[in-house]
């Protein structure tokens, strides 16, 4: 039952963000897809930092690759080994160069674990908050932990 309620949160959390992105879209195109992959992870209770390795993937271009540190502030508690994360990108225009992604980004995000888990993570920013990044799919991870609240994600241009 516990598993089931903690499902349902994350469920909830990950529409609600979706809610939010969709009025940030308006004027926006999808340029590509963003995945990021991390190692291992431990929450500090109120709050973590993450280091990933990023890939920028666009229809017709060549992968542009980022590094980026995500830090959570609220509750985060727990260990994960792996984690992966997709995000579509949305821009004021389809003409996006290598490092545009780059910049500062913030939003909000509700993960669990036990053994496998599910997260989301909806984000805006970049130059000038013109980037949207909104969940492909729902943030995949190994370990144990739940983790909500307010997340922030520097973007950088970078290689694995």
């Amino acid at each position: 039952m516990r598993r089931l309620s903690t499902f349902l949160s994350v469920a909830s959390a990950a529409l609600v963000a979706s809610a939010v992105l969709v009025h940030a879209q308006s004027g926006r195109t999808q340029v590509g897809v963003l995945e990021c992959r991390g190692g291992p992870n431990v929450g500090m209770i109120v709050g973590s930092v993450s280091n990933l390795g990023c890939v920028l993937r666009s229809q017709g271009r060549p992968d542009d690759l980022y590094t980026a540190r995500i830090t959570k502030l609220g509750v985060d508690i727990g260990i994960t080994t792996e984690t992966a994360l997709s995000w579509a990108v949305f821009a004021p225009t389809v003409q996006v160069g290598p490092g545009d992604l780059s910049g500062n980004y913030a939003g909000v995000t509700a993960s669990a674990a036990v053994g496998v888990g599910l997260g989301a993570n909806a984000l805006i920013g970049g130059s000038q908050n013109s980037f949207a990044l909104q969940p492909l799919s729902v943030q995949g991870q190994t370990g144990l932990s739940v983790a909500g609240g307010v997340q922030s994600l520097e973007l950088r241009p970078g290689r694995f």
